[in-house]
């Protein structure tokens, strides 16, 4: 008996199961509203059209012939993509709906209306391939979505043209990429109860870090208004990333980063319900999108969906108002960061860059050198050259048939969840995305090298530099008794580094953050009134803008940077150290030349414990402090270990601790360690004294070694002399190990030399060393001689 054709079916009727039928999109929804309801996850009500309604149509109309015939005239160069898929499009728009299919919609249009209460009930009219958001292949945005459709005969219209867009160009092509027979794919139309984020806000979100693969982060983009903006790349968006592992307790906020985006433009809908961008106040551009509480709302919603699925899973998300409930209007999963090979690292180095031109958000961790085509309109395609950087304002799916043919692509706007960077990612190709001025900045056929190997700021550089990348097996990597830690100073770069194993990080340089991210001088956020330079105070009050106090900013900004490093590797430790700016450099922040006195010998005057119990400094020291203690207390790291640099005396280091115990931070307190920086030879001579007062000791052999010596480490003229592995040197450190393991007092090695000279790591082993930190480039040959040195 022939089976009767189902026509249109409720979502809570479906599940993941029915791509078949209803298409990957229509039945991820579906199983949502079906099975996670109860969990908190809220989707707006809705149904769908069926794959046999979609074919029933085009026999009713006759098209299948058609269709085939201009597809086939396609394949064999006969007639252009462009004039095929404009022909099928217009059949399908002049065709008729079969009577069933059309009252059966208009049944369930009727019954969604009546249960919201509103007969005419504006709807979100979505595409839904039956071939979309499998494991490994996303059709996202290669079919239609229209929004706030109101009334009978609108929504019919609408139906009408998300069948037509199964072949628009960009949708034909995808599926040539990709190997899937046309008339193997058929096309659901999902129907969804309209969530008014053109007043309030809405965005992507992703499950794992779509850059680094890093499972535990949900990444987070917001913009206001509808939500088309952000995944076309059109808008700067705000952007979040929380620390999934601590999203059960209800005490702590891991949200590890919030970056104001630009947001200049917002999508609303105009007085005849179409949508219109229109731009964003001074206001809006300068607030967040979402507060704490919301973005801790989207990523336990994250979290519940992936733990759902087995899987990451990219999303979008919608605010229905200013501060109306939070919405999930799609679930697929993520394609890329997923499938990748996670036993391998690779490995970019750009060696001898030229001149830095721009800078954005880099997309993978590649490097590529070429020349650069400057496309600014789909209309332009044809002029671009195969193999060269695609430069552009943003992208959308109409650009994919040249994106796959470039070497890198750069764009003006966009954030890491727009079109351009999601296909880039699926492409393998590196990208910079808001870059703010590409297409103005550069030029075509300039020479120029892309490089997104540094972390989350990419950088164009002039000229064709080398780009050397290796690959690394890590399961061949051998085992240590020493544990072999890593050096981290930037925040951005963090995540990439999760696949090795580290055994934590050995020294994490605070004043690193302090410089990139808060940029402002401690002292000077704390009083305020003290800065005498205009320029100076103007931008501060602009940077500290939407904070309650200056010091907020200060703390805030802070302890994110720092929960970057602290994530990536826990719950293993993160020894952070304190502030270590010398004078002259802590007079480079802004409002820092009217707190810092001038030194003709910066690096033996006012730096390190000193500062932190003096008058001049006690007040900065205090907001570096509770920017600790908000690290290891509200967000959760408790793997964070505190380090105090140039500590030259034992009695210093009662003072400083006492200082530190008056600001929340009290050695024992909640586990909290204390460890000390050995770099100055009283560090050695004292060890016992020192021992009875930190909980370890980390060798800073740069300062040991020009203290040891009497050479200035920045001395051109004694550079042949300044030797780390200088016997002097060697007995300091043998020394310190020694007298510090009597003591029973841990010891680590953070110092430069064994990255610059991997065979410096045998000298350490011999002598006892508990644990060497290098930098991240000279990690695996470090970890390899290690090895070989406990062998021997």
């Amino acid at each position: 008996m022939a089976r009767t054709p189902q026509l249109v079916i409720n979502f809570n009727k479906t599940r993941r199961g029915d791509v078949g039928l209803v298409g990957g999109k229509n039945a991820s929804l579906g199983e949502m509203i079906s099975t996670l309801a109860s969990k908190g996850i809220r989707v707006p009500a809705g149904f769908a059209t069926t794959a046999d309604a979609f074919r029933d149509y085009l026999s009713s109309n006759g098209l299948n012939a058609a269709i085939a015939d201009h597809l086939d005239a396609l394949e064999n160069g006969r007639i252009s993509l462009s004039k095929a898929g404009e022909t099928i499009r217009r059949l399908i728009l002049d065709g008729d709906w079969p009577a069933a299919t059309a009252q059966a919609i208009l049944t369930q249009y009727r019954a969604l209306g009546d249960a919201a209460k509103d007969t005419d009930m504006p709807v979100a009219v979505r595409s839904s391939a039956t071939a979309e958001d499998l494991p490994d292949a996303s059709f996202a945005g290669q079919q239609e979505t229209f929004l706030n459709v109101t009334g009978g005969p609108a929504l019919l219209d609408a139906c009408k043209r998300c069948y037509a867009s199964l072949y628009t160009d960009r949708a034909i092509s995808y599926r040539q990429i990709q190997g899937f027979a046309h008339d193997q794919v058929a096309l659901s139309v999902g129907v969804q109860q309209m969530v008014r984020s053109d007043t309030g806000g809405s965005g992507v979100m992703f499950s794992i870090d779509t850059e680094s693969g890093f499972p535990d982060v949900v990444l987070i983009n917001a913009a206001w208004g509808l939500g088309e903006n952000v995944v076309q790349g059109a808008v700067d968006p705000d952007e979040y990333q929380v620390f999934k592992p601590f999203l059960d307790d209800p005490a702590l906020v891991p949200i590890l980063a919030k970056q104001l985006g630009a947001k200049k433009i917002k999508m609303i809908h105009d007085r005849d319900g179409t949508p219109r961008n229109v731009p964003t106040s001074k206001a809006e551009q300068q607030s967040f999108v979402l507060g704490d509480a919301e973005i801790m709302a989207l990523a336990r919603q994250a979290r519940i969906i992936e733990d759902h699925y087995g899987q990451p899973m990219d999303m979008e998300w919608a605010r229905d108002g200013a501060a109306g409930p939070l919405y999930i209007v799609q679930a697929r999963p993520e394609t890329v960061q997923s499938r990748l090979d996670m036993g391998t690292l690779k490995s970019y180095v750009v060696a001898n860059p030229g001149r830095l031109l721009l800078t954005g958000l880099s997309v993978g961790s590649a490097a590529v050198a070429g020349r650069v085509s400057i496309i600014e309109s789909a209309r332009d395609i044809d002029r671009f050259v195969e193999g060269s950087v695609l430069v552009t304002s943003t992208t959308d799916p109409d650009w994919v048939p040249i994106m796959k043919r470039a070497a890198a692509i750069v764009t003006d706007h966009g954030g890491r969840t727009s079109h351009a960077a999601i296909v880039s990612r699926e492409l393998g190709l590196p990208a910079i995305v808001g870059c703010g001025n590409a297409t103005h900045i550069l030029h075509d056929e300039q020479d120029v090298t892309v490089s997104c190997a540094g972390g989350e700021e990419g950088v164009v550089t002039e000229g064709i530099s080398d780009v050397s990348v290796t690959d690394e097996a890590l399961e061949n990597l051998p085992l240590t008794k020493t544990k072999v830690m890593m050096n981290l100073a930037n925040p951005s770069a963090a995540l990439r580094w999760w696949r090795l194993p580290v055994d934590g990080v050995g020294l994490a340089r605070m004043e690193f953050v302090i410089n990139s991210a808060v940029r402002v001088h401690p002292m000077a956020l704390a009083h305020i009134d003290k800065v005498s330079d205009a320029d100076a105070r103007t931008q501060i009050e602009q940077l500290t803008a939407g904070y309650n106090s200056m010091p907020d900013y200060f703390v805030d900004t802070l302890s994110r940077g720092l929960s970057r490093i602290a994530a990536f590797c826990y719950p293993k430790p993160v020894i952070v150290r304190m502030s270590d700016f010398k004078t002259n450099e802590y007079a480079n922040l802004l409002g820092g030349r009217d707190f810092e006195p001038h030194e003709e010998n910066p690096m033996l005057g006012f730096r390190g414990a000193s500062r932190y119990y003096s008058d001049n400094y006690r007040d900065g020291f205090a907001l570096e402090c509770q920017a600790i203690a908000r690290l290891r207390g509200q967000m959760g790291f408790d793997n964070v270990i505190v380090m105090i640099p140039f500590c030259r005396t034992p009695e210093e280091s009662d003072k400083v601790l006492a200082v530190m115990a008056a600001n929340g931070l009290e050695r024992g307190r909640d586990g909290l360690e204390v460890y000390v920086m050995c770099e100055i030879p009283a560090n050695v001579i004292r060890a016992e004294e020192f021992a009875a007062r930190f909980d370890g000791f980390s060798i800073g052999s740069n300062d040991l070694t020009q203290l040891t010596l009497g050479i200035d480490r920045d001395s051109d003229a004694l550079a042949p002399l300044f030797r780390e592995d200088d016997p002097a040197v060697l007995w300091m450190i043998e020394a310190v190990i020694r007298k510090a393991h009597a003591a029973g007092t841990k010891v680590g090695f953070c110092g430069q030399a064994p990255s610059n000279d991997p065979t410096y790591a045998q000298y350490l082993v011999k002598y006892g060393i508990d644990t060497i930190s290098v930098t991240p480039d000279s990690f695996v040959q470090v970890l390899r001689n290690v090895a070989k040195a406990e062998k021997s």
